[in-house]
């Protein structure tokens, strides 16, 4: 079964809300549909990212240095069709970041294509460890006009909705009294502090009490591995990362620094669920966990298929409508718990009349 040509589609939903975190906001919702044809008829697809400025550089990669290469490639050999896709990497003068995310597109899909010929979910060709997984929401974006009352009601809509618990970014002590003791609390700070910062901030969450399941990237980028080690070691608060490294290699670092418990590499940002895959293995070795920076229709396979996997992350479909409209088949959240989707590859059925309105190369 060879590679005959591949298709990318970029999709932008505008968001009715602007949403902002630490240093960030965001107005759209978008991603890249990338999808494989085979000569033995076989299409394998997948959506990956929320990239809006460099959506159309990624495209670009995938449809001007990878294609014409992968074109005649042999699908089975995902490990030689990895490699092919890993070359515009090596542009030493580009945002490298731009190409693992374009490998990521055409590995996703490459592995959707070999699980429908083998006629299997991929989270069962990777191991099948277990069959649904605890979900959380991302939730607790900056909002200066929300009350107490307004978090403690936020809280309940998400245990209304099934939720486990909740990723949280501000207010963190009006939201574990709302959540108690039978709800999940992570919080984020999106590397924006100081490792005396974040310990301090740890510190304080152990006086009130607050039960932290992990404190994700509590420290600013130039000197994290440190921070974190410092972080985890001071305030015995596990800690997550890794989401923004793009290569096992730099996770890897991570680890054998003892920075992180979980490690929350996205396998959209870092060349694709291949690379995933080898990471999750030293993690293991390690006892650290795996996690996954959203990306819900790649990270339940992913999660699932090992001993070892954490979280599935969801948003409220007015911050992530590509999942609750593209995504029709889409698992329901029940009980705390999101069940992998049992169709063959990843599963997924793309809505094609909300490709068609929210494409913007057409």
């Amino acid at each position: 079964m060879k590679v005959e040509r591949i298709e990318t589609i970029p999709i932008r939903i505008p968001l009715k809300t602007v949403y902002t975190g630490s240093n960030y906001s965001m107005c759209n919702r978008c991603t890249i549909i990338t999808r494989i044809y085979t000569t033995d008829g076989v299409v394998g697809e997948c959506y990956n990212g929320d990239e809006d400025d460099t959506m159309v550089a990624i495209k670009q990669i995938v449809d001007n240095e990878i294609a014409p290469k992968l074109v005649g490639q042999d699908v089975f050999n995902t490990e030689a069709c990895w490699a092919i896709a890993r070359e515009p990497t090596r542009n030493i003068l580009r945002d490298r970041k731009l190409a693992t995310q374009a490998q990521a597109c055409v590995d996703s899909a490459i592995h959707d294509a070999l699980g429908k010929a083998l006629g299997t979910p991929l989270f069962r060709m990777w191991g099948g460890y277990r069959r649904e997984l605890p979900v959380i929401c991302v939730a607790g974006y900056y909002d200066k006009n929300q009350s107490a009352k307004g978090i403690g009601d936020e809280i309940e809509r998400l245990r209304a909705k099934g939720f486990a618990g909740c990723k949280f970014k501000v207010r963190l002590q009006i939201a574990s009294a709302a959540a108690g003791s039978d709800f999940i609390i992570t919080v984020d700070a999106n590397q924006n502090w100081s490792a005396r910062e974040a310990v301090r901030f740890g510190l304080l969450a152990n006086k009130k009490n607050i039960n932290l399941y992990w404190f994700e990237e509590p420290c600013k980028w130039e000197s994290d591995k440190l921070g974190m080690e410092l972080v985890r070691k001071a305030t015995g608060i596990p800690v997550a990362a890794g989401q923004s490294e793009i290569s096992a290699g730099g996770c890897r670092d991570l680890i054998t620094s003892q920075s992180i418990d979980f490690c929350n590499f996205d396998a959209s940002w870092g060349g694709g669920p291949t690379e995933w895959k080898r990471l999750a293995g030293l993690a293991h070795c390690f006892d650290v966990c795996m996690a996954h920076h959203e990306e819900a229709q790649i990270s339940a396979h992913l999660l699932g298929s090992i001993p070892h996997g954490s979280f599935v992350e969801l948003f409220d479909p007015e911050r992530d409508p590509i999942f609750y409209l593209l995504f029709e088949n889409h698992p329901r959240v029940e009980h705390g718990k999101y069940r992998i989707p049992d169709g063959n590859g990843w599963g997924l059925s793309l809505d094609k009349a909300i490709i068609a309105k929210y494409r913007i190369d057409k």
